[in-house]
């Protein structure tokens, strides 16, 4: 049985939750991705006639409000020119947008595509295909709602390396799918966040590539991971949410480790984030040098001032945070959720105390990064409900926005992404409306560009 094909063909019927898992799979490969994978499905941009986008408004991923009607040249999937009334070299193709918001193409710093809730308990016993099947279809989707760019912050192949897989694939245009910047595997401690012994039976492998306990073990995973293709480190600075073993307020490696950690990275080129909550963890991974906090949900307005100073950046990733406190006594939430019942004791635990973290961060001036950990709910979400979570904590929609175009990318240090400008890569996306009056729209993506190469278009009036 590939647990993974049945639930991929059960969502493409629209069936339940339980329909998903229930009984068995037949599914061949070309039923599952019925867009075509291979290299001619998306040519080199270079191939392209030149494009002209029209009709449409334009915010730039930095101004402070939309630009107005902007014409974008395209020439060999870059910016050549922003401007009004442009003139086009002859042999251009002419892409209309009437009535449409055209933005930089989203950019979300915190996936997880080899994940599905709906397999949560199972994921570490799938094979390596069966999470690169995930991960295919994963990263159709997310393109599909306009997400030209994601990072990978946890690699659920608890035996191989199939993010780096997935992220050369796309960049040899292979499958079809958003530039993937993989993180690589959660690093853990044993008994810690990203330990997957606890949901795997007795007799099975224990051994697992991303486990390190003490300094010696750190800097031996953190060097294999970076020679395996990882262009970020992640490391479990808390427990958390949804694992069985662990709560969020526990700090498992201590203030060398962590130093450890990051130095070790930071020697080979990388830089290092974490997944954590709370203000011990934080602090610890602060004064070790790292350059993103993942979730931070449970921070001090104390420390986020402190991540404010250092100007490192933080993730929050609300619409799987956030909203699941917010909707603690909401039985029908957490029914269609499917969660264990200690996932459920958890956010009771902590629900007073994460909302009013959200506040506080919102009336901080920390460089937030837009991140939603999708793959921990189910890709049938639009992962752009980010915003609208966002907007409902108190982010304003211009900071919310500038999370997933211009910050993002500096987060990732990708200055050739996240802004509309001449010279940039053209990735292009485009809503019918305006997300400064209505954050929604960012739900509705109906065009999008990659580098230039146009994966989706309005349908017919």
């Amino acid at each position: 049985m590939c647990l993974a094909c049945d639930l991929i063909k059960r969502r493409k019927l629209g069936l339940t939750r339980r329909g998903m898992l229930a009984g068995a799979a037949g599914l061949s490969l070309a039923a599952a991705f019925p867009r075509p994978a291979r290299p001619e499905a998306t040519p080199p941009a270079a191939q392209l006639p030149p494009q002209l986008i029209t009709g449409a408004q334009l915010w730039d991923g930095v101004a402070d409000q939309p630009l107005g009607p902007r014409d974008i040249l395209v020439i060999d999937g870059r910016i050549a020119d922003i401007g009004v009334n442009l003139s086009a070299p002859e042999g251009t193709q002419r892409i209309a947008l009437p009535g449409h918001m055209v933005t930089p193409g989203f950019i979300d710093s915190h996936v997880h595509v080899t994940l599905r809730p709906e397999l949560e308990d199972k994921i570490f016993s799938l094979s390596s295909s069966a999470k690169a099947l995930l991960g295919v279809e994963a990263l159709g989707i997310l393109l599909d709602h306009g997400f030209t760019t994601v990072r990978d912050v946890g690699d659920m192949d608890i035996h191989g390396y199939t993010t780096m897989d997935l992220a050369r694939a796309v960049a040899e245009r292979q499958i079809t799918g958003p530039r993937l910047i993989p993180a690589g595997h959660l690093i853990s401690t044993r008994g810690g966040h990203g330990d997957g012994e606890p949901l795997l039976g007795a007799d099975s492998d224990p051994w697992q590539n991303s486990l390190a306990d003490g300094i010696d073990e750190i800097r031996k995973v953190v060097r294999r991971e970076i020679s395996r293709g990882a262009q970020w480190i992640k490391y479990a600075g808390s427990g958390g949410f949804s694992s069985p073993a662990d709560d969020p307020s526990q700090v498992p490696y201590s203030q060398d480790e962590m130093n450890v950690m990051v130095e070790t990275a930071r020697d080979l080129g990388i830089p290092a984030t974490l997944h954590v909550y709370g203000d011990e963890g934080i602090r610890r991974a602060l004064a070790a040098g790292v350059r993103c906090v993942e979730h931070g949900n449970l921070a001090s307005p104390a420390t986020l001032g402190i991540i404010e100073d250092k100007g490192v950046f933080l993730v929050p990733t609300q619409i799987a945070v956030i909203r699941q406190a917010r909707l603690i006594d909401d039985d029908a939430f957490w029914t269609a959720a499917g969660k264990p019942p200690y996932v459920r004791a958890k956010y009771r635990r902590y629900a007073a105390q994460l909302m009013e973290a959200a506040h506080n961060l919102a009336a901080s001036k920390v460089q937030i990064a837009f991140g939603t950990d999708i793959g921990t709910f189910s890709f049938a979400t639009n992962n752009a409900g980010e915003f609208a979570e966002m907007t409902a904590n108190g982010i304003s929609p211009l900071r919310a926005l500038k999370a997933a175009t211009s910050v993002a990318a500096d987060l990732l240090q990708q200055p050739d992404i996240g802004t509309l400008a001449a010279g940039k890569a053209a990735d292009i996306i485009a809503m019918p409306g305006n997300p400064f009056d209505d954050i929604t729209v960012t739900e509705r993506v109906d065009f999008v560009m990659r580098g230039g190469v146009v994966h989706r278009t309005p349908a017919p009036a």
